[in-house]
């Protein structure tokens, strides 16, 4: 992602989509998007997510120019709208009071991505598409993610590899309690508050859009907690099924953790806080399997 200044000194942002700028080492399956977490990259991923998000009145940064066949570089690329004041999480560090008006709408944007439902879980190119996403239930999709991260993390670190069984078992009893379900909403799937900017009249704009999917609306609330901290309360909302929070949160916090120790075997260059990271989600995981 690139800040854009022209000669009359106006500015615009480029999400430019190569290869050789990605820090996350490549595995396989990356490039098949019936996994709903597969690497969310792509113009063809960025466009359905903007039209869906726009449709339900979510603000995103407008789209100036796409780029998919090498007209202006090898890669796919975006030119959006830029949007240079704070973040919500600068926001919320600088000015709390400033940034409730700014939460109450975000509440009100997460509640139109909500209310909007499919028959089907996936990413929104997939299921808007017509098309399928792999595994039969999202609660079975995020039982085999994290029983792979929980492996990834055990083959890093002494510690995850000391409490394997106990996190494999209570993985597997967390994902048993979970009732069938046969409606998702839309979620952006990594909402935080970096992933949130403020605009000129206080209005949250999502970025960074493109892994957005139709899915359990719980995944997108325990992520919001991990990051939001008691901050998260405006958002707060009834009617979320506790036996997939439970399941979701050690789900997200192995993800937390094998995610960051992945990309620390390439060449990501903030290593120390990628670091922090997987410490402190290591640490939140390992306290849900505690006697």
């Amino acid at each position: 992602m690139y800040r854009l200044v022209m000669d009359d000194a106006t500015t615009a942002i480029a999400y430019l989509w190569d290869a050789a700028e990605n820090y996350w080492p490549a595995a396989e399956g990356d490039d098949d998007l019936t996994d709903p977490f597969s690497p969310g990259l792509g113009l063809d991923l960025f466009e359905a997510a903007h039209a869906r998000l726009h449709a339900l009145g979510v603000h995103v940064p407008a789209i100036r120019l796409v780029d998919r066949d090498g007209a202006h570089c090898p890669a796919d690329l975006a030119i959006v709208e830029d949007l240079p004041g704070e973040t919500l999480e600068q926001l919320l560090a600088r000015d709390p009071r400033t940034a409730a008006p700014v939460m109450t709408r975000l509440g009100e944007a997460l509640d139109a991505m909500r209310r909007h439902r499919a028959p089907t879980y996936g990413k929104v190119a997939v299921v808007d598409g017509g098309g399928a996403s792999r595994g039969t239930s999202c609660e079975g999709v995020v039982l085999d993610r994290a029983l792979r991260d929980l492996a990834e993390a055990a083959s890093r670190d002494p510690r995850i590899a000391g409490a394997r069984d106990r996190l494999e078992e209570r993985l597997s009893r967390l994902a048993a309690a979970v009732r069938p379900r046969a409606q998702y909403a839309v979620v952006h799937g990594e909402l935080g508050p970096d992933h949130v900017r403020v605009d000129a009249d206080g209005n949250p704009v999502v970025i960074d859009i493109e892994g957005s999917m139709y899915f359990d609306v719980e995944w997108e609330h325990v992520f919001l907690r991990i990051r939001l901290h008691d901050a998260y309360r405006p958002l707060e909302t009834d009617g979320l099924d506790e036996d997939r929070l439970a399941l979701y949160m050690l789900a997200q916090r192995l993800s937390l953790t094998a995610g960051p120790l992945r990309l620390l075997d390439g060449d990501f260059p903030d290593r120390a806080f990628m670091a922090g990271i997987a410490e402190h989600n290591l640490k939140q995981a390992l306290e849900l399997v505690q006697d």
